[in-house]
């Protein structure tokens, strides 16, 4: 089984803010074991985006992410360990956790090799999230949400080589924001990804998120 890591990076800063339009693939190829992550990150048309890349030091990975205002909103460390987040409906977290304080996803990058230990680091600081859910792949082919729903931890592992989050609570699809036209399309084109006999190219596995694209468009303020 291959442990290779393809790292997809496809940002697209369109759409509307109130439409929360993130979109997150992990997907596994069962012919040859590649791994695949892809992301597509519609946020204000004017943010000021940059990728990040620190190298290997201090006891610290190397690693690379993309964000703005020096915080890591996905990324990708030397050991395979890949990271998302997308905004989900609010919710109450655990008694006891809190919300992350400063550069939450370096940090995981810069500490955790896996799923697992990125897991852990969250469970030791006691860290939880109120409006959006958290995936983490590694180079194992391990993969899983982490949600926080009516104060409870929930995580959606990994089935059938693939994951994919969007913008409704995978655990409790009743809160908000769910159907999700984005997610049906995405999983429509992982099966047929599935479904051929030849092994997909780098290229066909980014471009299942291109039906989750959105055009550039003003909000009441005329902002894009």
């Amino acid at each position: 089984m291959k442990a290779l890591f393809t790292f997809f990076l496809f940002i697209i800063l369109l759409g509307n803010l109130k439409t929360s339009a993130c979109s997150v693939v992990y997907y596994v190829d069962p012919q040859t074991g590649n791994i695949y992550i892809a992301n597509n990150e519609d946020y204000w048309y004017d943010t000021k985006a940059y990728i990040q890349i620190m190298p290997k030091g201090n006891s610290q990975y190397a690693r690379l992410w993309y964000g703005w205002d020096n915080f890591a909103q996905g990324g990708i460390n030397e050991k395979g360990l890949f990271f998302d987040g997308a905004v989900t409906p609010e919710q109450d977290i655990p008694e006891g956790y809190q919300k992350p304080k400063g550069n939450l996803g370096d940090r995981i990058l810069a500490n955790c090799a896996s799923v697992e230990e990125a897991l852990n680091f969250l469970e030791a600081e006691k860290i939880a999230l109120n409006n959006a859910h958290i995936m983490f792949g590694d180079a194992q082919e391990n993969a899983v949400v982490v949600e926080w729903v009516e104060k409870e931890k929930q995580l959606i592992w990994i089935k059938e080589n693939r994951l994919v989050m969007t913008n409704f609570l995978l655990s409790d699809t009743t809160k908000g924001n769910y159907p999700c036209h984005r997610y049906t399309a995405i999983e429509k084109q992982i099966d047929t990804l599935k479904g051929s006999e030849v092994s997909p190219s780098f290229l066909k596995v980014s471009n299942v998120l291109g039906p989750a694209a959105q055009i550039p468009k003003p909000d009441a303020s005329g902002k894009i």
